[in-house]
């Protein structure tokens, strides 16, 4: 029996983030077996020397990201079984799933739309477009419940299928005692509201002179964050910028507590490393950080943007090994249910669903058929204004 053919629509590893990880680690995790064969049509290609410049352009990549990903599509869809297309909120939403979608159709190959925005509930508020767009999806899956109750929400059905975290690359290590070394590993960006942390760590080092905070990662708000730094007289605060991902096991290795405060969330994979690693995890409780983390039994949550609790709450996991253990326990057992052997049954079982019904194993060798219509139904007649940048068009 010839193996599924699915291509994997998602950014490559040029791209920061969780999305370009979970894709690299998916790509990489079918890599050899009997039943799939994926490949990656990257949305972020890299172009040729020749266009470095307008590559370094945030509005000319994007231009060339389009001209040379849509192309690339097109060649694979006419060999794919399935498409697997990973999805965002906003601008994104534009160049991967809804691009897609449309081109998907005349090759009558069905599409999975893979969702894993944690701003997806404010996205599918604010766009008829992409409540329609998703509708035409044959099937919507989501890595977390938080997203599986805002789709209900919009009357969208999904599938939840968790987030892979590679157990042998982040070796769980016991700390029997907890050293002030604290690590986030969020991108310098608005939502990710890092400068929580920064005011949160102020607090800390006052009890703590010998904390350490090591931030990887990188994004707009970085010089922003490095001048609120000096302003709070910090001392011990490393920023690392972007960090390969081959590096990542060893920094978690190197630290003994992780902490974020998002202002959104869904289901980061820097929170499943640190699980993994064996860090107690202190997060802020926003979008589906509480069905992630058990607060109390998995992790420690608190309110969003509130630095003094999460100050407190680290402070007391220095103080109580115990607690720590207990935390570090919970999280890897949580841990198994991310695992391929988990997973890849589930991604499976899936696929082979949508073949089976859509006709997709039979192989269109002859050309692009005629385009059918590809007129989403949109619901009232005018689109919400933009908000911000983000809102390109509510998509």
């Amino acid at each position: 029996m010839s193996k599924l053919q699915i291509a994997i629509v998602a950014a490559s590893a040029r791209a920061p983030g969780g999305q370009a990880v979970q894709a690299a680690q998916l790509l990489g995790a079918w890599h050899g077996d009997p039943a799939v064969d994926a490949r990656l049509v990257s949305i972020n290609p890299q172009p040729p020397r020749i266009l470095g410049a307008l590559d370094r352009n945030k509005y000319g990549r994007q231009f060339l990201a389009a001209n040379l990903y849509l192309p690339q599509l097109a060649t694979r869809l006419a060999h794919a079984d399935v498409v697997h297309v990973f999805g965002a909120a906003y601008r994104a939403f534009l160049l991967a799933p809804l691009a897609a979608l449309l081109l998907a159709r005349p090759y009558r190959v069905p599409v999975v739309l893979n969702y894993r925005n944690g701003e997806g509930p404010d996205h599918l508020a604010h766009s008829p477009i992409a409540r329609a767009a998703i509708r035409h999806a044959d099937r919507v899956v989501v890595p977390s419940a938080f997203l599986a109750q805002a789709f209900a929400g919009f009357g969208l059905k999904t599938t939840a299928i968790a987030n892979i975290v590679d157990l042998q690359r982040f070796a769980f290590r016991e700390r029997p005692v907890l050293r002030p070394r604290l690590l986030s590993t969020r991108n310098l960006h608005g939502l990710y509201n890092i400068s929580c942390t920064l005011r949160a760590f102020r607090m800390i080092q006052d009890r703590r002179p010998d904390a350490t905070l090591t931030i990887a990662g990188d994004g707009p708000k970085r010089s922003v964050l490095e001048q609120l730094s000096g302003l709070l007289g910090l001392r011990g605060v490393r920023f690392l910028g972007r960090v390969a991902y081959d590096q990542m096991p060893s920094l978690y290795a190197d630290h003994d507590v992780y902490v974020q405060t998002p202002d959104v969330d869904n289901q980061p994979n820097s929170v499943l490393e640190a699980f993994a690693s064996g860090l107690p995890v202190v997060s802020t409780d926003v979008g589906g950080m509480s069905a992630m983390v058990a607060n109390g039994t998995q992790g420690l949550l608190v309110p969003k943007n509130d630095h003094a609790s999460l100050a407190n709450e680290v402070l007391r996991l220095l103080e109580n090994p115990r607690l720590a253990r207990e935390l570090t326990a919970g999280a890897r057992v949580a841990c198994e249910r991310h695992t391929w052997p988990v997973v890849r049954d589930q991604w499976l079982r899936l696929y082979e669903e949508l073949a089976a019904a859509r006709g997709a194993r039979v192989v269109r060798r002859t050309g692009l058929a005629q385009p059918q219509a590809c007129n989403f139904p949109v619901e009232g007649n005018a689109l919400p204004p933009d908000r911000d940048n983000r809102r390109f068009l509510s998509l």
